[in-house]
């Protein structure tokens, strides 16, 4: 993985992971130790999720650009109903608190994304490839004007 793919990468997964210090902390004082466990799940199920399908889309970006776009929107819709199968298996449990997880998944999730987003815009990606340091000349230079 290219450094800035892993910088990308740490500008998503930080907020997120402090975002979901404050979902806990916030959780456990208000409904308790098993609300401070479903924040922490949650944060947890969101940074593997989206840091997963992170990898897995900058992959496809360098091997298949002509699907990046497609394969983005479709892993971004299989991550929310991903997320969705998750509040909804985890509905009645008594490991943690389902509220506390839901709203925490939510959170985290819309985190994620903003700090992405943000990271994406800040980021200085190249349209063109630069010719390379050794002053290689193009194979086919083309016609001369």
């Amino acid at each position: 993985m290219r450094s800035d793919d892993v910088r990308s990468l740490l500008q998503a997964a930080v907020p997120t992971a402090i975002a979901g210090a404050l979902a806990a902390l916030i959780s456990g004082l208000v409904v308790g130790g098993k609300g401070a466990v479903g924040a922490i799940v949650a944060t947890l199920v969101v940074i593997l999720f989206m840091g997963i399908g992170f990898v897995v889309l900058q992959r496809t970006a360098k091997s298949l650009p002509h699907l990046f776009q497609a394969m983005g929107l479709m892993l971004y819709t299989a991550q929310i109903l991903l997320l969705f199968v998750f509040v909804a298996a985890f509905k009645n449990t008594t490991l943690f608190n389902p509220k506390a997880f839901a709203i925490t998944l939510v959170a985290t999730t819309l985190v994620w994304i903003a700090a992405q987003t943000r990271a994406h815009m800040k980021a200085k990606i190249l349209y063109v490839e630069p010719d390379s340091v050794k002053g290689d000349k193009p194979e086919n230079p083309g016609p001369k004007s």
